[in-house]
C-alpha cells in the first residue's frame, strides 16, 4: 500500500462514538458545536496531514537515492574486480601458451640431439672395431693377450717400486729401532714407579715375661697344642722374650700372629677361647684380604671382577716371591705394561687384565700344578676372555706368544722382577741350591752334563745316547724328580726337569 493510500485511509476512517455512563441523579446539558467550528478544525487536520505526508515523501526519496548510490558503487566495484580477473586470466593463458611453445621447442631439440648422438655412437663403435682389427693384425695378439701383457707390465713395475719403498722403510726402522726401544723402556720404567710400601709379615711376637709364656703353654701344654691345631703353625718358645711362629703359609702365619697378640692382651687363654679368637681373626683377615684385592684392582683401573678373583688377588698382601711382595710386583708390572701398550697402540684392556692376573695361580693352594696352569684354569672357570687367559699362559714362555699383548705382559713381568733391588735372596743359599740341583742330576749313571736355568725353575739333563735308551731316559726323569723332591726342601714354585737324549754321528771326508 502506498503512502498516500495509507494517509487517506486514516483521514476517512469514521469516528467512534463516545458513550458516557448514565447517571440517575442528574443529567448534564448537551452542548452542540457549530458548523463553522467543525470546518476550521477539519482544515487544520488536513493541513497537518499533508505536511507530514510531504516530509515522509522527502525522507523516502532521500533513502531511495542513498540506496541507489550504494548499489551503483557496489556495481562499479564488481565490474572492476571482474575486469581484473579477466586480465589475469588472459595473462596466465598467454604465459601457458609461451611455456608450451618453449617445451615443444626443447622436446624437438632433445629428439634431434638423441638422434645425432645415436648416429655418432654407431660411428664410434664402427671406428673402434676397425682399430681393434688393425691392432690385432699388426701385433698378432688378441684383446685378452694384450690385456694380460699390459697387466703383467704394470704389476712388475709396481712390485719393483714397492720393493724399493719397503727396503727404505726397513732400513730406516732398523736405524731407529735401537734408540726407540731404549727410549720406550726408560720412559715406561719411569711411569711404572710406585709409591706402594711392601709389608713384610713379621712372625715374631714379643712377650713381657716368662709368666705370659707359661699361660700360653697352659697346663701340660694343652693351650699351645690347641693353638697349633687351630692355626696350623709351629710355635717355638726357645728364645727369651719372644715367641716364633713357623709356617710355609704366610696367611696362616699372619692369622696366628694376630690371634696370639689378641690372646696375650685378653689374658683369658684356654682351648675354647683360643678357637674362638682364631676363628674371629680368620674372618677379619679374609675381609682384609678382600679389601686389599679390591684396592689393588681399583688402583690399576679394573672394576667389577668376580668376587673369587678379587679374594685371590687379596692374598697377594701376604705373598712374597724372592722377597718381593706380590702386590708391589703386580702394581709395577701393570703400570709398565699399560705404558708400553699406550706407546705401541695395542689393546690396553687386555694388557691391563693380563698383568693384573698373571700370577694369580701362585695363591691357589687347593690344587697341584704350576702357577701358570692353575691360574689359566681358574680364570677360564671365572669366564675371563680367552685373550687375557692366553697372556697368563704365555708370560713365562710355556707356550709360544699368540699376540702382541702376551709379549707385553711377559716384558712387563721381566722388567718388574729383574730390576735391581726388586728381589733379594741369600746369595750363598742360592748358589748352594743351584749346585745341589746340578750334583743330583750328574750323580746318575749315563748323564753327561746338567744345567740349571731361570733361577732354579728349570733343569736340563743331557744323557749319553749310547749308554741309555729312550725308555731308560723316561725312568731317569722320574728318579731325578723323586730325588729333588726328597732332598731339596725349599725351591720357588715348581722345577721343570728335561732329559735330553740326542744322537749325533759325525764323519770326516778326506
Amino acid at each position: 500500500m502506498s503512502l498516500f493510500s495509507r494517509l487517506s485511509t486514516t483521514l476517512n476512517k469514521p469516528k467512534r462514538e463516545v458513550k458516557y455512563p448514565k447517571t440517575q441523579e442528574k443529567k448534564a446539558p448537551i452542548t452542540r458545536t457549530s458548523s463553522s467550528q467543525l470546518g476550521a478544525t477539519s482544515q487544520q487536520a488536513i493541513f497537518q496531514a499533508q505536511t507530514q505526508a510531504r516530509e515522509i515523501v522527502f525522507s523516502a526519496k532521500e533513502e531511495a537515492i542513498k540506496i541507489k548510490s550504494q548499489a551503483e558503487d557496489e556495481d562499479r566495484k564488481l565490474r572492476a574486480e571482474l575486469i581484473e580477473l579477466e586480465r589475469r586470466l588472459a595473462q596466465k593463458e598467454e604465459s601457458l601458451d609461451t611455456r608450451l611453445r618453449s617445451l615443444e621447442d626443447r622436446e624437438k631439440k632433445t629428439t634431434e640431439t638423441e638422434k645425432s648422438l645415436a648416429e655418432k655412437q654407431i660411428e664410434v663403435e664402427k671406428i673402434r672395431a676397425d682399430q681393434l682389427t688393425r691392432l690385432q693384425k699388426i701385433a698378432s695378439l688378441s684383446v685378452e693377450e694384450a690385456k694380460e701383457k699390459i697387466i703383467a707390465a704394470v704389476e712388475e713395475k709396481s712390485r719393483n717400486e714397492a720393493g724399493r719403498v719397503a727396503k727404505g722403510i726397513l732400513d730406516e726402522a732398523k736405524e731407529q729401532a735401537s734408540a726407540k726401544a731404549r727410549e720406550i723402556l726408560v720412559s715406561e720404567m719411569l711411569h711404572g714407579a710406585t709409591d706402594y710400601v711392601a709389608e713384610y709379615t713379621v712372625s715374631i711376637v714379643s712377650v713381657g715375661s716368662e709368666e705370659v709364656k707359661g699361660r700360653i703353654i697352659g697346663k701340660e701344654g694343652r693351650n699351645i697344642r690347641a693353638f697349633e691345631q687351630a692355626t696350623g703353625v709351629d710355635v717355638e718358645l726357645d728364645e727369651e722374650g719372644v715367641i716364633r711362629l713357623s709356617s710355609f703359609d704366610s696367611i696362616r702365619r699372619e692369622i696366628a700372629r694376630v690371634a696370639l697378640e689378641r690372646l696375650i692382651r685378653d689374658t683369658r687363654i684356654q682351648p675354647a677361647r683360643i678357637e674362638e679368637v682364631v676363628a674371629q681373626v680368620r674372618k677379619e683377615i679374609e675381609r682384609i684380604m678382600f679389601d686389599e684385592g679390591e684396592k689393588l684392582c681399583h688402583t690399576v683401573g679394573v672394576y667389577n671382577l668376580p668376587r673369587p678373583i678379587v679374594e685371590m688377588l687379596g692374598r697377594f698382601k701376604y705373598r712374597f716371591s724372592y722377597g718381593q711382595n706380590m702386590i708391589l710386583h703386580t702394581l709395577e708390572e701393570t703400570k709398565v705394561g699399560i705404558a708400553i701398550t699406550s706407546e705401541i697402540g695395542a689393546d690396553v684392556n687386555v694388557v691391563r687384565l693380563g698383568c693384573l692376573l698373571h700370577d694369580i695361580g701362585k695363591v691357589i693352594e687347593s690344587e697341584e700344578g704350576s702357577h701358570v696352569t692353575l691360574g689359566a684354569d681358574f680364570l677360564r672357570k671365572m669366564g675371563i676372555p680367552e685373550k687375557v687367559v692366553a697372556c697368563v699362559e704365555e708370560h713365562h714362555e710355556d707356550k709360544p706368544f699368540s699376540s702382541v699383548e702376551s709379549m707385553i705382559v711377559y716384558l712387563a713381568d721381566a722388567i718388574s722382577g729383574s730390576r735391581p733391588g726388586a728381589r733379594y735372596e741369600d746369595l750363598e743359599k742360592y748358589l748352594a741350591r743351584m749346585k745341589q740341583l746340578e750334583e743330583i742330576c750328574k750323580s746318575f749313571p749315563g748323564v753327561n752334563d746338567a744345567w740349571v736355568f731361570q733361577a732354579g725353575r728349570e733343569v736340563r739333563v743331557l744323557v749319553d745316547p749310547e749308554k741309555m735308551t729312550d725308555n731308560e731316559a723316561v725312568i731317569l726323569a722320574q728318579k731325578i724328580k723323586e730325588r729333588v723332591e726328597s732332598e731339596i726342601k725349599e725351591f720357588p714354585g715348581q722345577i721343570k726337569l728335561t732329559v735330553i737324549r740326542e744322537l749325533r754321528i759325525t764323519e770326516t771326508a778326506k
